[in-house]
Order: C-alpha cells, then structure tokens, then sequence
C-alpha cells in the first residue's frame, strides 16, 4: 500500500513539474523569439541613424583622398565598419578594418557570409546621387547579446523548478497524509472489525471512496450475520432430529419383541428421511446464497417443466387423494437454471401438498398474461395469513410449531432461486379454493 501511495505522489510530482517545466520553457522560446526581433531592430535602427549620419558628415567635406579611421576603442567597434564611395566609384573614406572594395552590392538592409564572418550590411545614396554610405556591422554582436538575454531567462529555470519540486512533493505529501492514516487504520482492523471507516479528517476527493468502503463493510457485515444466524438456526434445527434419531436407535436396541423392534426401525426411518431431507435444503440454501447472478443461463419451458415435477410428485398426490389439476399455456419461456427451477416448482408443489388436508384440492398453472410469465400452485389448505407472509420467507420459520414435516425451508429457498432469475414470489390467498396461493411472477421477454 505505500507502494502505491507513493506512485501517487510522484504522478503528481511529474505532472506537477512537467506542466510548470513545458510553461516555463514555451514562455523562454516566446520571449526569446520576441528579444531576438527586438535586437535585430534596434540595430538596423543604429545601422540605419549610423549611415545616415556619415552620409551628413561626409557631404561637408568631400575630398579625393581615401582617410583611414584609426583602430578602434571598444570590442564592438571593431565589429562595426563603414565606406563611403563616390558616384564615380571613387572611396573616399572607410573604417580600419574596411576593406577597399565595396562591402554590398545591394541598397538598403543585406546579409553575407563569408571568410571573415557574417556580416549585417546597410548601403545608402544621398538625395543628389553623389555619395553613398555602406555600414556593416558582425552578427556575433547580435548573437552574443541574445545568447546573454537567453541565459538570463535560463538562469532562474535552473534553480527555480529544483525550488518547485521541493514545494510541491512537500504540498502533496502533505496533502495525501489522511490517506496513508485511513490507509493505517484499515491495515490495523481485525478481520470481525467492520464498522465504518471514519477518519478525523478526509479530503473531499477520497469522500466518495470512503463511503463506497462503508458501504461494502455494512454489506460484509449484513452478509456474515446472515451466515452466523443461518448457521445457528442449522444447528438448532439438526439438534432436534438427531435427539430424536438417537432416542428411538435406543429403543429400537432395547426392543422387547420382533414388533416393538421393527415400529422403533421405521419411525428411525421416517427420521432419517426428515434429516436427510434438512441436510439437502440447507446445502441447497447454501449454494444458492453466494451466487450474485445465474452462470450460463438457458432457455426453459416452465410448463413441460411442471409437468415432469408434478410427475414425480404423483404418488404423494394419490396417496392423499388430493383433487389436483395442471393447466400449463404452451411457450412460457423463460432463461434461467433448469435445476434451480425445478427445485423451485418442486417446493412450491411439494407445500402444497403436504398442507392441503386428505380429499383436498390442488392448482398448478403457468401462463402468459398481462406482458409477464405466471408460475402458481394454489391449494385448499389452512394458508398463510397476511400478517406471516413475510415471516414464512425467514430461514427456519414455521407456523405450524412442528405439526407438519418440514424445516422452514422451502420458502426461503423458493424465494432466493426467484430472486437470482428476476422474478418476484408473491404469496396472497387462492380465491376459489381459499388456501394459500404462491406465484413466481416473470416480466415476459420481448
């Protein structure tokens, strides 16, 4: 984890540093570029006034001797020179380091370069034609006078973005320190320690984060009681089989006679058939319970589904000479797990059953109607009333304190499996036969 805050620190010491460091650079070219027009102006500006004023002076004395200026005085003189020639090509003055031909053959502004440098040349006529004035002067006064205004800009680069980054892995390891805290405090929790993070003080921009993490925590939380509640309802449910299982193998093993051995073996029998019945539904619940979504589902048919439900379920009908009664609509489809499905019409029908008195009446129908899919079993038992309808979806839950077989199961895992497909359980009271009417209710595909 510090690895990673660390990451994060120095991304933004990069961009940081990077976004300063292009600035700074994009405004030393500009200003450079501007200096660099700037200088070249302001010295054909001097070359320009220079001309013109040696034009002026030689006007007033024009003789027929070529004069020679003496060695100059200062280092940027000696990068300055100048004719002045007749119109009859005659050079009447010039600069020591002059030569005696003509610095350009071009009026106005003109460059050359050659084995005594590189040279920026202005050349002018007076009004009357007869005296023209060529000023040259050595581009390295202007390169060396860019080159210091470059360094100058450069200068305070160097030591400045050095500065900067200083500054701003100071800011930023400052600001991302509730970070490593929060960080700390969540590295030191025990694995049961699920209550909300809540930090002294949390940037704005982690809030978000924060309450996402608060919010997972709730649900890790909400999901470990589900477990210790589902494991301690469990235990207690097994506890009283066993007890039981265990006392008739008692008696059964303390039989006074063939009879009274072979009654205690089958009610050890029914026992066992009633804890192995427990054991699946629970290991059911507890398969379905981790599951966010349903793996590869397909499409199935939940009329010829029923039907080979209710097929299997065929002699427990006949034994109690129930009235039953299966109508099923052609093409009600829906995606899902086959098993899942059939487990769900299996406890849903196998209810029913076992709560619809002897000479009963049973309902299943599935149909289209109303742009959703119908799956329900209606019967003519006790019911449920609306004030339990949602306690019989509790794990364990049962109203019948013990009467009937069963370990409050079914429901619950009827509803988890309707869940997991997008359908809804609904439980309300049959209208014709006045029992308990459960439906699992599926928006129909388009």
């Amino acid at each position: 984890m510090t690895t990673a805050w660390f990451s994060l620190r120095r991304r933004l010491l990069g961009l940081l540093l990077g976004g300063v460091a292009a600035a700074w650079l994009a405004t030393m070219v500009l200003s450079y570029i501007d200096a660099h027009h700037e200088v070249d102006e302001l010295f054909d500006a001097q070359l320009a006034q220079a001309a013109q004023t040696l034009l002026a002076l030689a006007g007033h004395d024009e003789g027929d001797d070529i004069e020679d200026l003496g060695d100059a005085a200062h280092k940027y003189q000696r990068r300055l020179r100048f004719q002045i020639w007749r119109a009859d090509g005659k050079l009447l003055m010039r600069s020591k380091n002059a030569p005696e031909t003509p610095l350009t053959a071009t009026r106005g502004f003109s460059e050359t370069r050659g084995e005594d440098g590189h040279w920026r040349h202005f050349s002018q006529w007076n009004d009357e034609g007869t005296l023209q004035v060529q000023v040259s002067e050595n581009h390295h006064i202007r390169d060396d006078l860019i080159g210091h205004i470059a360094w100058r800009l450069l200068f305070p680069a160097l030591f400045g973005l050095p500065l900067i980054g200083l500054w701003v892995w100071l800011a930023t390891r400052h600001g991302l320190a509730s970070l490593d805290g929060i960080a700390g405090q969540i590295a030191r929790r025990a694995p049961q320690q699920l209550q909300p993070v809540a930090p002294a003080s949390a940037p704005e921009e982690i809030r978000t984060m924060l309450e996402a993490l608060n919010g997972l925590f709730l649900r890790v939380e909400a999901a470990l009681e589900g477990e210790r509640r589902f494991t301690a309802d469990a235990a207690h449910e097994l506890r009283t089989p066993l007890a039981a299982l265990q006392a008739q193998l008692q008696v059964a093993l303390r039989a006074r006679d063939d009879g009274e051995r072979a009654r205690s073996l089958g009610q050890l029998q029914s026992g066992l058939t009633r804890a192995a019945h427990l054991v699946d539904q629970m290991l059911q619940l507890a398969r379905l319970d981790p599951e966010s979504g349903l793996p590869d589902p397909q499409p199935v048919d939940l009329g010829v589904l029923a039907e080979a439900v209710c097929a299997d379920l065929g002699p427990l009908i006949l034994e109690k000479s129930l009235d039953f009664s299966l109508d099923a609509t052609p093409g009600c489809t829906v995606n899902g797990q086959a098993e899942w499905l059939r487990v769900l019409v299996r406890n849903l029908v196998d209810n029913a059953i076992r709560y619809t008195p002897p000479g009963g009446q049973l309902r299943v129908a599935v149909e289209h109607a109303a742009e959703q899919i119908r799956f329900s079993v209606s019967d003519s038992g006790p019911g449920i009333p609306a004030g339990e309808r949602n306690s019989v979806l509790r794990r364990f839950h049962r109203l019948d304190q013990g009467t009937q077989p069963g370990s409050g199961l079914g429901l619950a895992i009827v509803a988890r499996i309707a869940e997991l497909h997008g359908a809804e359980l609904e439980l309300a009271t049959a209208r014709d036969l006045h029992g308990l009417q459960a439906t699992v209710v599926w928006k129909a595909r388009s």
